[in-house]
């Protein structure tokens, strides 16, 4: 639905011709995201490169009830950033400075266009370690991750991207700008706005500065892939890791289905002959990394590991650990759409519930393959289909009303990185009960009165 002229017109006012788009060639590409079978065309998509021009396009807004939705580049997977009809797409990816490193106090001040990878190059080239890493992290940006709490492989010993933010700068529906945390290590001075706009979903602000914690690069990491001729134990392996009392960095694993697609993709030498590949990885001191690898791979092979092997230098650490960052990407090529989900179930329950999604997959006559982060619970069952195929397309909604289930029974939960966004937000009532329902939209009414922040995201 193109978007009233007089709008239109204001906006290319306030930024210029060049930062405002209106042909349905240039709207095309902003009207959808990284998830399957959504598009919606907005009414136009503005880019704007400072706070002052964010202010200045949310005022506008709120004065004329037009909707807004926030887009970094556009790589979510539950809908989060797909257009509403006659919307403004308000695109930050020309916000692409790294403001600060404070090699004192640990931090790193960026704009919010900034990518993931760039933000963790900028920290290791000054000797420190930003540890967040989605999979998408060449191309996502800082201001997204944020906005979705975004996790990643190294989330078992590193925590997610909630656990590195300091500090934001946000700019609120009527185009008032705040800053909210500091520098400080301590800091309880009043409610913690910035958790509350952290895996907010672009729904309660728009995120205009991101205040960054580092850490000290670790000094070592090893590397190992174990393969299983079942998932059990697998799974066993990983309890019995923790139990051994070692966080290790990563720790990750893939189905038979996905070990084929990647072997078929990326030629990595992946054995095939199993049904499960788990990715482990230590960093730390020389000595804890060496004593900690040795130990995770006695107790791979105490749990009938077919193969372990240790990867002998970081070039073959980097070419084994390609085996899980590629599970997408090589899902991806076997079917014309693919569909990736996640839920999380606590640890324990983890070869369960992959277990049950095998059960699905039979049940409902569909091709999934599963890999996930098996050290902190959360699994990506990938279905591989046609979106065309309208009785396919239905006996995967129905797959996945039994798999949000049966994660909420195990005690886990609908959504462990990707959001809620449009995907998801049919399951959440029932995953967060009415009382929390009931605070959420009272908040998002407090900030967003008039609601046009990405109106019918996460809920209605």
């Amino acid at each position: 639905m193109p978007l009233n002229a007089a709008i239109v017109s204001e906006l290319r006012s306030l930024l210029g011709d060049a930062q405002v788009l209106t042909s349905a060639e240039d709207l095309a590409a902003y009207s959808f995201d990284g998830t399957a079978a959504l598009i919606q065309s907005p009414g136009c998509v503005v880019f704007v490169n400072s706070a002052q021009q964010v202010a200045a396009v949310l005022a506008l807004a709120t004065r004329t009830g037009t909707p807004v939705v926030t887009r970094g580049s556009g790589t979510g997977l539950s809908g989060g950033s797909l257009p509403v009809a006659g919307c403004i797409v308000l695109c930050l990816v020309r916000m692409t400075r790294i403001l600060e490193i404070d090699q004192a106090n640990l931090t790193l001040l960026a704009e919010p266009g900034v990518t993931t990878l760039q933000i963790a190059d900028a920290a290791a080239a000054v000797g420190l370690f930003y540890p967040p890493d989605p999979g998408s992290m060449k191309i996502s940006t800082i201001g997204g991750n944020v906005a979705e709490n975004s996790g990643g492989l190294r989330g078992l010993k590193y925590g997610i991207t909630r656990n590195y933010v300091m500090g934001l700068e946000v700019v609120l529906p009527n185009g008032e700008i705040l800053f909210t945390g500091n520098k400080c290590v301590k800091d309880v001075a009043g409610y913690s706005l910035k958790d509350l706009f952290i895996g907010s979903e672009g729904t309660l602000g728009v995120i205009t500065q991101v205040l960054l914690k580092l850490i000290p690069k670790p000094a070592a990491k090893k590397t190992l892939v174990a393969t299983y001729s079942r998932m059990d134990a697998a799974a066993q392996t990983v309890s019995d890791i923790i139990a051994a009392k070692i966080i290790p960095c990563t720790l990750e694993f893939l189905d038979r289905t996905t070990i084929h697609c990647v072997e078929d993709y990326a030629k990595i030498g992946l054995p095939l002959d199993c049904e499960a590949l788990l990715l482990m990885e230590t960093d730390g001191h020389p000595a804890q990394v060496a004593e900690e690898a040795a130990q995770m791979e006695a107790i791979a092979r105490a749990n009938g590991s077919m193969e372990v092997r240790v990867a002998k230098d970081e070039a073959e650490a980097n070419r084994l650990a390609s085996a899980r960052r590629s599970a997408f990407s090589a899902l991806a090529r076997v079917a014309p759409t693919t569909i990736l989900e996640d839920a999380t179930v606590p640890r324990s329950e983890l070869a369960r519930m992959v277990r049950f999604v095998e059960e699905i997959a039979k049940k409902y006559e569909l091709r999934i393959g599963t890999f996930g982060h098996m050290g902190d619970g959360n699994l990506h069952p990938t279905f591989l289909t046609d979106e065309r195929n309208t009785a396919e397309m239905h006996r995967i909604e129905q797959a996945f009303h039994e798999i949000f289930d049966e994660a909420i029974r195990l005690g886990g939960t609908i959504t462990g990185e990707h959001g809620v966004g449009v995907a998801k937000k049919g399951f959440l009532p029932k995953f967060m009960g009415d009382a929390q329902m009931r605070v959420m939209r009272e908040l998002r009414k407090a900030l967003d009165p008039h609601g046009i922040l990405n109106p019918g995201k996460m809920f209605d």
